[in-house]
């Protein structure tokens, strides 16, 4: 008998007519279109710098594009719903045109601008409040029906690294996941993918133990996103900085991906294939 007992099921997700296959990880590529993000912002100065970087980006391996027009660094101030979309708006147009088979991400907190981001192209919703600051964000999702990633914060980003505080940070984010999740299926939609917010109101030592304990949450058989790239968690231990911490992000990427990591939130598209690649390898020796 040739049949594999416990053998797992790819999970796909479909969206705008394409399908989203989790049977090997993906890279996520990050354009920040905003002047004050805590890595790359303020790094395009036309509509025709973002189509270049979205391609060099797609060509260095990326599978997904996630667009973000507000920062939400630790302690950024918030920008108006009209600034975010004025910014999102004529990008979000002009990449979809050009690359119309590319999976499109909007980094929102808003459901208006997921709405209407939505209505523009856009194949999947990565909210970094995991609908705690906008209550209409879950009944959006659930109507768009199109892939939501739930991110754990605690606090908002203004706040969020103000002495986060937690009793056990794996139990506690573990626990908020199940209320969201609970939620979004008494709503009628499952096209979730969990994000345990590193950075997002986390200590140093809470962002390694969730990196650690990862595969704790494929316990609830979605896809995990981790965003480590560039961030403290890396230059607070081994003394770098956002534009030195290449390898340190290629470092943890690879523990993420050995602990369950389904998509690579990056902004180097290219390391990040190669660590994949990588790690495939040694699980299928």
């Amino acid at each position: 008998m040739n049949t594999k007992i416990n053998e797992k099921k790819t999970i796909e997700y479909s969206c705008n007519g394409k399908i989203i296959k989790f049977n090997k990880p993906l890279i996520m590529s990050i354009v920040n279109i905003t002047p004050d993000s805590f890595y790359d912002g303020g790094k395009y100065d036309s509509e025709s710098d973002v189509l270049k970087d979205v391609e060099d980006k797609i060509n260095s391996g990326a599978n997904i594009i996630d667009i973000g027009a507000s920062s939400t660094r630790p302690n950024s101030d918030e920008i108006t719903e009209k600034e975010e979309w004025q910014r999102l708006k004529g990008v979000l147009i002009s990449v979809r045109a050009n690359f119309p088979d590319i999976l499109l991400s909007v980094d929102t907190y808003r459901a208006s601008v997921a709405k209407k981001s939505a209505e523009h192209g856009i194949d999947i919703i990565n909210d970094i409040s995991g609908g705690n600051l906008d209550s209409l964000m879950f009944k959006t999702v659930a109507d768009l029906n199109i892939p939501y990633i739930l991110m754990h914060i605690q606090g908002t980003p203004k706040t969020m690294q103000k002495n986060p505080k937690y009793l056990n940070v794996v139990d506690e984010v573990k626990k908020d996941f199940e209320s969201k999740i609970t939620q979004l299926i008494n709503l009628g939609f499952n096209k979730i993918i969990l994000d345990p917010g590193f950075g997002f109101g986390k200590s140093l030592e809470n962002n390694y133990q969730l990196l650690k304990s990862l595969n704790i949450f494929s316990s609830f058989n979605y896809p995990l996103l981790a965003g480590v790239s560039r961030k403290s968690m890396i230059n607070r231990v081994i003394g770098t900085n956002p534009v030195t911490a290449l390898n340190g992000t290629t470092v943890l990427n690879t523990i993420a991906l050995q602990n369950g990591a389904s998509i690579l939130r990056v902004h180097d598209a290219f390391e990040a294939k190669q660590a994949i690649e990588l790690v495939e390898f040694y699980k299928s020796c």
